[in-house]
């Protein structure tokens, strides 16, 4: 079977970087709940599975199964420069990370947070973001510019990408999260809605868009892809949480080269 999965044009624009945004469809794991790309390997899905699920992903866009690089994810601002795949028992606690050694791929893993993907085309340097509401306020979105500016990027040039996320459509928070969200971040109030007067929503991806150009960013692509509106494609936490369940992880890779 033929995975699918989205792309940015700006990025795909770029000779020598590869990514993609894969949803759930198009792996190897089996039942309502990990069907069929799952990769995370620690929702409880069949480890043998998760494992050929993101080699076909890998493979699909050129790269070998020990190219691949992803990290525990732990909702921090904390951005790694990786130089190769940390060994098995070794994967590093971050949430984004960046790169500018050529065959490597990074890859996020996401279920609603949003994903970005990053690139640097003429330094040669890319990243890779999972932006939670922690993490996006918590400044992870310009955190990776600027560690990418130290590996000779420069922010300018940056085309950075956000792949499928929770919609404010379908983000409700309420107004605690709202009232400590302005106090932070009073310019925030534009990404904050009621619809039909209802509770606070607040728009996840359009907060990041905000940050990432304020963070000097020359593009940025919000794919403008809901992983809650779209549960047979899209693994979505809050979907699966609201229908008594759990579920799995998709994954967004970016790599230089390949192959």
């Amino acid at each position: 079977m033929t995975i699918p999965f989205e792309t940015s044009r700006p990025l795909e624009r770029l000779s020598g970087v590869r990514h993609g945004f894969f949803g759930r469809r198009g792996g190897v794991s089996t039942g309502p709940v990990f069907s069929s790309l799952n990769v995370s390997e620690s929702s409880g899905d069949q480890l043998n599975h998760v494992a050929e699920n993101r080699t076909q992903a890998a493979g699909i866009l050129g790269f070998s199964p020990d190219a691949l690089v992803t990290m525990k994810q732990v909702h921090s601002v904390t951005v790694l420069e990786v130089t190769r795949q940390p060994a098995p028992g070794e994967r590093p606690e971050a949430d984004a990370f960046v790169t500018n050694v050529r065959g490597l791929a990074l890859g996020i893993l996401t279920a609603d947070c949003t994903p970005i993907l990053f690139a640097d085309h003429e330094a040669g340097v890319i990243g890779a973001a999972h932006a939670g509401w922690k993490g996006a306020t918590g400044g992870i979105a310009e955190a990776t510019v600027a560690a990418m500016v130290d590996l000779g990027a420069r922010p300018e040039r940056i085309i950075a990408a956000i792949g499928p996320t929770i919609s404010a459509a379908n983000y409700e928070v309420g107004p605690e999260f709202t009232a400590d969200l302005l106090r932070a971040h009073p310019d925030a109030a534009n990404r904050v809605t009621r619809p039909d007067g209802a509770r606070e929503h607040f728009d996840l991806p359009g907060f990041v868009f905000d940050h990432l150009m304020n963070a000097g960013v020359g593009i940025v692509d919000d794919l403008g892809l809901c992983t809650y509106a779209e549960p047979k494609k899209y693994f979505s936490h809050r979907f699966a949480t609201h229908h008594g369940t759990t579920t799995g992880r998709q994954i967004s890779i970016i790599g230089l080269g390949g192959l």
